[in-house]
This record gives structure tokens, sequence and C-alpha cells, in this order.
């Protein structure tokens, strides 16, 4: 594997969107009549399910397929469940969905479920996952990852999302009750927290360490602060809880603040949407709420060929339905209008040089995505770095070709591992 330095970022530069001073109070959208849930394991009909249709759910009940299932999802309301089928992602792995029927007048006041929460991150694992800003308790939780330092990031890492910096400028004493509850329920030695340059929170952190990270787009990014703030290289291939890093955004610690203090789950998720004229509205939906109910709330008509895209303009990807439900990691929604969807082309590389400059991990993005094209995907990580990139985008943003250079790197990553899983 071939080690790249990290290097200045050449023009253009793109700037994170800093939230307003005084932000408006959230635009709350009702409960819908369905929500939908994805639950992240398979179908097996060869098993006995513990959940079936027409069973009754409460709202904070624990949902699992199967008696020796670890993942789960939380009920956010009281009702029925009418539907259980297959799901498929972008990259065609297949996981679960779960339609629920709501009982009619309930609200997000609704009582839930009590928790017996404990001060251990076992316990907290056992009933918060599908908390708003999906905290990584499962990560936290395992036994062959050493965790000694945790990053709080109220810095949003993609352009125009403001989620993250409303959260911490609108619950601040949340935020540091929620890391108190972290640091008590985990051990981990080390806290901080990045807080975006020129957003005005001058309060104190205690002992958690101050990460000013600069506007500069992708200077949120974790590989980024990794390097700019801890003194330290993500190696190729590597995810930061592999160098003992934990990240977690500021909504999912000022959640877990609120469930150990009412020993129950809070449901209601904060989101950026942004319409089709660039339009931003700053929403809190139930999780599971399908995004055509928040489109409808703000008049937004979504027409065929239109592009709705979860995440922003550099990281974000394009779903095919409106009836994606909110997810507790869900923090900005996009929709592009046909009539003005960036150009994509299949015109071979014209070797500008763009995409090397402004590549911040140096990975030779014109080489690599010629092997990519050709289903190349051993060579092009062990010659050409395919490990190594962090995944901004800037490299799409930049190419003069117009090539997908994005999309093509994700699925050679993925194919990657497909690969050396069959190995």
């Amino acid at each position: 594997m071939i080690k790249r330095s990290f290097f200045t970022l050449s023009q253009p530069m793109l700037n994170y969107d800093l939230v307003e001073p005084d932000p408006k109070e959230l635009e709350s959208i009702p409960i819908p009549p369905n929500l939908i849930l994805l639950l992240n394991e398979p179908i097996d009909s060869t098993r006995p399910p513990l959940i079936k249709k027409g069973a009754a759910v409460e709202k904070g009940e624990k949902l699992c397929l199967y008696n020796d299932s670890t993942e789960y999802t939380i009920s956010p309301v009281t009702g029925t469940l009418t539907f259980i089928d297959t799901y498929s992602d972008d990259f065609g792995n297949t996981s679960t969905y779960l339609v629920i029927k709501n009982d009619q007048g309930q609200t997000t006041k609704t009582d839930s479920a009590i928790y017996d929460l404990k001060d251990d991150i076992a316990s907290a694992d056992q009933y918060l996952r599908t908390l708003p800003g999906a905290p990584p308790l499962k990560l936290l939780a395992k036994d062959d990852v050493k965790i000694n330092t945790i990053v709080i990031t109220c810095a949003d890492t993609d352009l125009l999302s403001t989620t993250n910096q409303y959260v911490t400028l609108k619950f601040l004493d949340e935020v540091k009750q929620g890391a108190k509850v972290l640091k008590r329920i985990t051990h981990v030695p080390n806290l901080c927290i990045t807080i975006p340059e020129g957003l005005n929170i001058k309060e104190e952190f205690d002992s958690i360490k101050v990460f000013k990270t600069a506007l500069k787009y992708p200077s949120n990014l974790p590989a980024i602060i990794l390097k700019d703030h801890l003194n330290m290289i993500l190696p190729a291939g590597k995810k930061p809880e592999d160098i003992g890093v934990c990240f977690i955004s500021a909504e999912a610690v000022v959640s877990l603040g609120r469930a150990y203090k009412t020993k129950s789950a809070d449901f209601e998720k904060i989101l950026t949407v942004i319409g089709k004229q660039g339009t931003r509205y700053r929403v809190k939906a139930t999780i599971g709420t399908p995004l055509h109910k928040i489109f409808k709330a703000f008049s937004i008509l979504v027409n065929d060929q239109d592009r709705i895209i979860i995440g922003g303009p550099m990281m974000g990807f394009s779903t095919y339905t409106h009836l994606h439900p909110v997810q507790p990691d869900m923090d900005i929604v996009m929709i592009q209008g046909r009539d003005i969807l960036p150009e994509i082309s299949d015109y071979p590389c014209v070797n500008c040089g763009n995409c090397l400059r402004i590549c911040p991990a140096n990975v030779p993005v014109n080489i690599l995505v010629r092997y990519l094209e050709a289903d190349l995907y051993e060579e092009a990580d062990d010659k050409y770095d395919l490990s190594s990139c962090i995944e901004c985008g800037l490299c799409a943003y930049v190419c003069t070709a117009k090539i997908p250079l994005f999309q093509y790197i994700r699925l050679g990553k993925h194919e990657l591992l497909k690969l050396r899983a069959e190995v």
C-alpha cells in the first residue's frame, strides 16, 4: 500500500455554512398515520420470527426479528405492525423495513416505555442505539475495540447542513450534560468537542478539550480532524476507531443525556431540508416519518426525475422514493429539480489534473478511476490508494469531464470488501 501524505487543498475552496445567530424555532411535523422503520438485518424465512404482521407495539418497545438477533429498532409510537418486508440499499445490501400504523390522536408527548438504564455502555447499547443522532453505542460497547478519545462534533460534516450547529446553539447545556453521561458510562479518558470558527459559543466546557474547526470544506471530516487537531493520520483502509477515536454528533449527545434523565427514548429528529430553490427549512420530525410528509408541510412538489438527496451536496446519496423515512443519522435532505440536475457524463478522463490538485489525501484519482471502470479493485487499492480516499467528494466537484468519481470510489470500496470477504 502506498502511503500518501495530506497536503493543502488547491482552489476552489468551499465554505461551510454557519447557523444564523438567532435561529427560528423548529417547524414540527405531525406524526403521520404510518411510520417506516429500517432494521439492519435481513429476513430469514427458515427462522421463527419474534414480530409478525398485525402485532401490537408500544411506544419505546424494542423490536427484533429473531430471538438471537443483535440488531434492533425502537417503535416511536404505539400502534400496529402492518407490513414487514425486505429493503435493499444503494449497494444492494438487504435489510428489513417495518410499517407501523400509529394509534389515532397520538402526540410526541405520549408516554414511552421506561428503560432500566445503568451507568455502563452495555446498558445504553441495549436500548438507545436508535436515538436521534444515532449514537455509536454498538461500537463503544465492543470488547475488541479500545477507544481512548471521543470527539463530539458540533460542526456539520457536509455543506449546507447546520443541524448540529443548531443543536449546539439551542441546547448547549444539554450538550454538556450529555457529555457527562457519555464520560460516565464509557470511562473514556479523553473527551473533545469540535466548534466551527465563527459559531458564537464562548462558554467553557470543563474538562472537554475544544477544537475550533476551519470553515473551509472538508475540515470537519473525521480524517481531517484527526490530522489537524489530534496529530493522527488515519491509515489507509482504517476507521477512526481502529486508532482509538470515536466520533459522535452533538445531537446524539443531547439525546443520550435526555434518555438517562427520563429513562426513556426520544424519537424527534432535527434535520435541515433544502428546497428546489435553495430555501432552507429546519424541522423536527418523528423517526420513521416518510419524507413526502415533510415536503408536503412546506409545499415542496417533487416531480418525476427530481432528485431527493439524503445528506449534503458533497457526500449525499440519492433515494428513488419519497417514501424514504427519516432516520436517526439523517441531518440534511435536499431536493434538486430535474431541470437543474448536475451534469454527469460517460466521457473519458481528459487528464486536466483538477482531481489530483484538490484531493486532501493525495490520491491519484485520475488513474484510480481507470482501474475502477475496469473492475480492477484489488489493483486500484494496491497501486493507486483506493482505501486512502476519505470520501469528501471534491474530486467529482472539480472534474472537467463530469465523471461521477465519488460514486465510482464508493462502489469500488464496496466491491473490494466483497472480494476480500469471499477469500
